[in-house]
């Protein structure tokens, strides 16, 4: 109810009154102690409905949140598991109860915020977007405008987050958490006030890489190819800087469309005549990639010539493409082999909800929904629920740190996230952690900031000196 509605009900009560004592005049009552029941009982039936019209202001503004990911394109297949990642936190955090475990598009019931009774009421007119921004857009501005949700979990991929960060902008009443989009201007260039996201992004998923590349692999020459939008140019500028800054050399960047199909052309265009080469092919353009590449090269192929980033360390990927990954040097934000109480509660929590996404617990489709909800329900219950003072419940989101699965993770004065990335090593059944890079920054080291150029298919130069503090420690 508006303002102005209730400003409706205080006149009408007051137009009660009137008309009934002119009424009581004109027709004139029996004796006096009859007006004055009618004037008493009008009074109080007037007091009732605006008692009953403010307590319907006041209890209007609802928490409502949506959910927006990629039931479409080449992320689709991760739509269960982002589905997955949403839901669990609600279980863990918010009390809510799966209807159906085995499925979780059937969604969950009882979302409380906790501490309290306050229910959060989950907005289940699903957002399905297609990797596409204007899509993703439409999508959120329907979530806001039509469906009135106060509080938006998503969107997936890099032109998306871009386009959603500066709509939340022009909404400054609504609170939005990333899904898993990890373009790195979301937030170190849009940094909409109300734009939050609790999982690191595309560049901070590499660190580690071009150190061991240069350090322990001993490249000196590289290739990258990747995904011609905004998340591959952001990944590959965290391994293009690292590497770099040690000496490194880039002999190409190669960018086929996000979606193709056939990698044959691109396949031949990497040179022989270099040390290997970074693999940021994504969704399911990896597994394309990979198994046309080594249709050409061998099975063995990739050993020791591949580096990749988070696609490749990915649980759905690894069991599709087999031994074909097997001894790939990879970026991952989620340490699979870990055995710390942080990372056992949170795969237990996804077992207890989804038994079948159990082993989707390293799943950055998966985690990165599950860690900005998780951080959405943490900061609902530090304001007590309550949603109408948005500044109020913002503020207290800047100030929430992640335990569960990968922590700690807090976010930075952009509102990104700030924790731990691994370098790990691919096999059949999954992958083993060679080191830790704790509190990777969105500056990477000092490589980024807002005066830096954005990543895209040139950016950054491949330029010499100011490795990142951990280069030094990567070594033999």
């Amino acid at each position: 109810m508006k303002v102005r509605d209730k400003r409706w009900g205080w006149l009408s009560a007051t137009l009660l009154i009137i008309t009934i004592g002119i009424v009581a005049a004109a027709c004139g009552g029996s004796d006096a102690e009859t007006t004055a029941a009618e004037t008493a009982a009008a009074e109080t039936a007037a007091a009732e409905t605006v008692a009953a019209e403010t307590a319907a202001a006041v209890g209007e503004k609802k928490i409502v949140m949506g959910f927006l990911s990629n039931c479409e394109g080449p992320f689709g297949p991760f739509w269960d598991a982002t589905l997955a990642g949403y839901y669990t936190a609600l279980v863990q955090f918010a009390g809510a109860t799966p209807v159906d475990p085995a499925d979780p598009k059937a969604g969950v019931t009882g979302a409380m915020v906790p501490g309290t009774e306050i229910p959060i009421e989950l907005n289940t007119n699903y957002c399905c977007s297609d990797d596409k921004a204007d899509k993703a857009l439409s999508e959120a501005k329907r979530l806001v405008e039509q469906e009135g949700v106060n509080i938006l979990i998503g969107p997936l991929s890099g032109d998306e987050g871009i386009a959603v960060a500066n709509y939340a902008k022009t909404q400054p009443d609504v609170t939005f958490l990333n899904g898993i989009s990890g373009a790195q201007d979301t937030t170190l260039k849009v940094q909409a006030p109300n734009f939050f996201r609790f999982f690191t992004d595309g560049a901070q998923w590499t660190a580690g890489l071009g150190a061991y590349a240069y350090n322990v692999l001993g490249w000196r020459t590289a290739v990258t190819i990747g995904d011609d939008y905004s998340f591959p140019y952001t990944q590959t500028a965290g391994f293009v800087s690292e590497f770099c800054s040690l000496g490194g050399k880039i002999d190409e960047r190669i960018w086929p469309a996000l979606g193709e199909t056939d990698y044959s052309s691109y396949i031949a265009k990497l040179p022989d005549n270099v040390d290997g080469f970074f693999l940021d092919v994504g969704g399911t353009g990896t597994v394309q990639f990979v198994n046309q590449y080594t249709e050409v090269n061998g099975d063995d192929s990739l050993q020791g010539k591949v580096m990749g980033g988070a696609f490749i360390s990915n649980p759905a990927i690894i069991k599709e493409l087999g031994s074909k990954v097997e001894g790939v040097v990879a970026g991952s934000a989620l340490p699979s082999d870990a055995t710390d109480a942080n990372w056992t509660a949170y795969v237990d929590a996804i077992t207890a909800a989804f038994p079948d996404q159990a082993g989707n617990a390293a799943n950055i489709f998966l985690a990165g929904y599950y860690n900005n909800t998780e951080a959405a329900i943490l900061g609902l219950e530090a304001v007590a629920g309550n949603i109408d003072d948005a500044a109020a419940y913002q503020t207290a989101l800047a100030g929430v740190e992640i335990s569960t699965g990968v922590g700690p993770v807090t976010v930075d004065g952009n509102r990104n996230a700030v924790g731990p990335n691994y370098v790990v090593q691919v096999s059949d059944t999954g992958t083993t952690t060679l080191f830790t890079v704790a509190d990777v920054d969105q500056s990477f080291g000092g490589a980024f900031s807002t005066d830096t150029p954005n990543p895209d298919r040139d950016n950054p130069e491949c330029v010499a000196g100011n490795p990142p503090p951990w280069a030094a420690s990567i070594k033999k």
